[in-house]
């Protein structure tokens, strides 16, 4: 039987591998739903493509998981997120955010209670390793939010993230 400890950082490090795979797959159905031109469109001067809000995605995965609580080096070139426009198909895109995100996850699987509980520097910012991995799920739920509404925009119609489920069940 696993301690209480144990228990609760198996549901910690469960529920962030949940929410991830939600978003990715979220994500997976928006870029099915765009052309390639779309990728790249940037919503106004001063928003983001989708493509640069994939690759910003897998930069502060990159950093917060892979390379911070995985203690692997920073090799992030933010600013290049922003910048690019043009570089990879939808399908490169996606490939790129899953690659990351199955290292991310594969990292946070094998985080031992030590590495949860230490603080690091990331970003300029002191988080434990607990504190990366909230930080990389909640950015990585913004960004998906933010790249339904411009596929929403774009296209005109509702992405159908949870066709099929019922929503309106009342909790017990």
């Amino acid at each position: 039987m696993l301690s209480k400890e144990h228990q609760l950082i198996d549901e910690i490090k469960n529920n962030a591998l949940y929410r991830i795979d939600e978003n990715s797959r979220m994500i997976g159905i928006a870029l099915r739903d765009i052309e390639e031109a779309d990728v790249w469109k940037r919503p106004n001067g001063i928003s983001n493509s989708i493509g640069n809000q994939i690759l910003h995605l897998c930069g502060n995965i990159t950093q917060y998981i892979i390379s911070s609580l995985g203690k692997n080096e920073d090799k992030r070139e933010r600013d290049s997120e922003f910048t690019a426009q043009q570089g990879f198909s939808k399908t490169e895109l996606l490939g790129k955010l899953l690659e990351t995100t199955l290292n991310a996850k594969d990292i946070i699987l094998k985080s031992t209670v030590d590495d949860l509980l230490e603080k690091r520097e990331v970003q300029g910012f002191n988080f434990t390793g607990v504190g990366c991995i909230i930080h990389a799920v909640e950015h990585y739920s913004y960004h998906t939010g933010q790249i339904a509404f411009w596929v929403k925009q774009l296209k005109n119609r509702s992405l159908g993230f949870y066709d099929g489920v019922d929503l309106t069940i009342k909790n017990k």
